[in-house]
């Protein structure tokens, strides 16, 4: 492992652990060169899960996606990036444990907008609304009238 600091290639390990979310290790190097310490993650490497987009154009999975619509929807509301890391990463967990090489990203939308539905409804509103590409007001409404309803 190259030193952050120096670049140097002399590293070593000193204290290993799992992290918080159990699926990687936490390792603290020390620079034999420059004496600094640094931490990095391992993590198991998946097979490759390819999405296939709307348009039957295809591309590999990609965690930050998901994060990143996820932030949209949640920006401003009172969620907390942990609980916000923990959706993402239960979202990642159910999607490779269906054990697919290819899946449609209509069914990675549907995951997201059922775990923001029980994570808080306006987030869930905003994802959806963009999701699901509402064209007017009363395809939005029906969507509130099914979240009313629960």
């Amino acid at each position: 492992m190259k030193c952050p600091f120096c670049s140097s290639d002399n590293t070593r390990v000193i204290d290993s652990r799992p992290a918080d979310d159990n699926s990687s290790i936490r390792r603290r190097r020390l620079c034999d060169a420059c004496k600094k310490r640094f931490t990095t993650y391992e993590k198991v490497e998946t097979i490759p899960l390819i999405v296939i987009k709307k348009d039957n154009n295809r591309e590999q999975f990609d965690r930050s996606k998901i994060e990143a619509g996820i932030l949209r929807a949640c920006h401003k509301r009172p969620i907390s990036v942990n609980a916000i890391n923990k959706l993402v990463d239960d979202i990642e967990t159910e999607i490779f444990n269906m054990e697919e090489k290819e899946i449609p990203s209509t069914v990675i939308g549907e995951i997201v907008m059922d775990k923001l539905k029980d994570l808080e409804a306006v987030a869930y509103v905003r994802f959806a609304s963009v999701y699901r590409e509402f064209k007017d007001i009363n395809t939005f409404m029906d969507e509130l009238k099914k979240i009313l309803d629960k």
